[in-house]
């Protein structure tokens, strides 16, 4: 019974760092695809409108549904030349 447990305890330190280490690649790919919606989203305004929006005009036009944020927690916003950034949550 000893070595069952034994067994079972090493796979749970080998699995933690492994699940956490993916978790944190998930939330950046995230981030990554969120960025390219909110380009989109973007493009289409500067189509629709003729100028380049803030964040407040694509969520108050019913372009993107709330304030944008990545799953890790960065905020996005868009640069005076429409191009679109996520700020990192830490910085």
């Amino acid at each position: 019974m000893m070595i069952v447990l034994l067994i079972i305890t090493v796979l749970i330190l080998i699995a933690i760092p492994n699940v956490t280490k993916h978790s944190k690649s998930i939330d950046e790919k995230g981030c990554e695809a969120y960025v390219k919606m909110v380009e989109g989203q973007v493009q289409a305004y500067k189509m629709d409108k003729k100028t380049i929006p803030t964040i407040s005009s694509l969520t108050s036009e019913g372009y993107l549904p709330t304030e944008p944020a990545c799953p890790n927690g960065s905020t996005i916003s868009i640069d005076s030349e429409g191009k679109v950034k996520a700020a990192n949550a830490g910085n």
